[in-house]
């Protein structure tokens, strides 16, 4: 940056139109100089939100364009594809936050990419439904198109599987339903989607999932294999070789159903069916689509009806798959009925290993009074594990404390010795702060002996190694089955006094 001069910088900000003349004469009244690095003046116009990082890092490169796409200004990239960028924008009369999606410099000259880009902006703003992304304005202009899409706060579900592997099964049937209701919703006007990815569906910040990028798979020539397999977009050959492997025709709704079925097969297990291969000619080959390894033998416990929507979602054989969304939208609304009744609540949270079995633990009895007058307390961070957890313990009868940071669970017991008979710290989000707890809590005279239990995954070896276990500290495996956290509870409570009755 030594070539660029604070003075430079405000030139260029003039030039470039980010900031007007009364800005830049604020920002130097604030320095109260004009002698200041051009370091110290980038940081003070980044700490007043004149410029974002992404702003700067152009600005010193002496870039000229790409501050603004008509009334749009730039503030970041939020995601780039092989045809397009997209950006995080404001409206500079309105102040309204939008996506600005922008086609490569590269597919400008190429009329077919071009043509495709506007035809899915077209075709997206004749769509208007909760579970699809909206275009609201597309710029046709061949310097530089773009088009002008609602702004989603979340991130994109594979990104999500990314951190979490997997997801529990209600939470991700909702996600299927909310998939299957935006395609049933664009099939009704004609429309059907063709680049359905993980990338493709972004998640709210509410949970609500979102489809996004319209076909632009469509550009694919499934009938020219040498054309196919110089495709740019890998997920275009997969519903290309999809398609002609099974004989449909190239519009076919039950093609997005497949991969609908992919999806929810990833939210489970954490990996995508279809052998991932950058070599596009393997990728033609449909032995990939034929040899999916079952999601039963990766998933022991996973609800059946999960299993059953995920199969004939993924059938080879498009008349035994499901017809159209509306079918998979059904089945998954009645599977999300009967997860959410208890029907498979002990398959909710994935296998585990623990030191106890359910037979030797003493659960015989009526279940729903297995932890009467007893209470745990859960340390998790994470929503959908807190209400799986609290929901599985209360229908055996325990009282359930939440916490979702281990500070203050620890701190309960300092106000309430009695606060709990046992206490579940959960490392999947919490990870090295869960097992610093987890040690804390058996060190503290006053918390030595309350049995506790550390959830881990098997994986984090180094999590497990810095564990202080003993007969009443003990570790449970992640994935995780509620049935053996029950037979571990009886074991760990059974020769404990209740807390609070002494």
């Amino acid at each position: 940056m030594a070539e660029v001069t604070a003075e430079k910088l405000s030139q260029r900000l003039l030039d470039v139109g980010l900031l007007d003349l009364r800005q830049v004469d604020s920002v130097w009244g604030d320095l109260g100089t004009r002698h200041v690095s051009a370091e110290d003046y980038i940081a003070h116009l980044v700490r007043k939100e004149f410029l974002t990082n992404f702003q700067v890092e152009r600005l010193v490169r002496g870039e000229r364009t790409g501050y603004f796409y008509g009334p749009y200004k730039v503030l970041y990239i939020i995601g780039a594809g092989t045809f397009a960028r997209v950006y995080r924008a404001v409206h500079r009369d309105t102040g309204r936050i939008m996506a600005v999606k922008v086609l490569r410099r590269r597919f400008r000259e190429e009329p077919a990419q071009l043509e495709q880009f506007l035809r899915e902006a077209r075709m997206g703003m004749k769509l208007r439904h909760p579970n699809i992304v909206a275009i609201h304005d597309v710029d046709p202009d061949v310097r530089a198109p773009y088009m002008v899409m609602e702004f989603v706060e979340g991130q994109n579900l594979r990104e999500l599987i990314r951190v979490r592997k997997s997801m529990p099964p209600l939470t991700a049937m909702k996600l299927l339903a909310d998939i299957a209701a935006g395609l049933a919703y664009a099939g009704e006007q004609g429309i059907t989607h063709r680049d359905l990815k993980m990338s493709n569906v972004l998640i709210s910040s509410v949970g609500r999932a979102k489809l996004v990028d319209f076909g632009l798979a469509a550009a694919a020539n499934r009938d020219n294999e040498d054309a196919l397999a110089d495709c740019p977009n890998a997920r275009a050959i997969d519903y290309a070789t999809l398609e002609r492997g099974t004989g449909v025709r190239k519009d076919d709704a039950r093609s997005d159903i497949f991969f609908a079925g992919c999806i929810l097969y990833q939210m489970m297990c954490g990996e995508w069916p279809l052998t991932e291969t950058r070599d596009r000619l393997q990728r033609l080959n449909v032995s990939r689509f034929q040899n999916i390894t079952p999601l039963g033998k990766l998933v022991a416990d996973c609800p059946p009806v999960v299993i059953t929507i995920t199969n004939k979602a993924m059938e080879w054989d498009p008349t035994r798959r499901y017809q159209n969304p509306g079918e998979l939208l059904a089945d998954a609304q009645a599977a999300i009925r009967r997860l959410e009744q208890g029907d498979g609540v002990a398959a909710a949270l994935p296998k585990a290993s623990g030191t106890a079995s359910a037979e030797s633990a003493g659960m015989d009895g009526d279940p729903t009074r297995e932890g009467e007058s007893r209470t745990v307390m859960i340390v998790e961070s994470k929503t959908e594990m807190q209400d799986i957890l609290r929901d599985a313990l209360k229908r055996r009868g325990y009282k359930v404390l939440v916490f979702g940071d281990a500070r203050r669970a620890l701190a309960r017991f300092e106000m309430d010795p009695d606060a709990a008979d046992c206490v579940l710290f959960s490392t999947p989000d919490l990870a090295a702060e869960a097992v610093e707890a987890f040690n804390q809590f058996g060190s503290n005279e006053t918390t030595a002996s309350i049995p506790a239990i550390l959830l881990v995954d098997q994986k984090q070896r180094s999590l497990i190694q810095r564990a202080h276990l003993a007969s009443h500290r003990v570790i449970l495996a992640l994935p995780l089955r509620v049935r053996e956290l029950r037979a571990t509870l009886v074991k760990l409570l059974a020769s404990e006094t209740p807390a609070g009755s002494s």
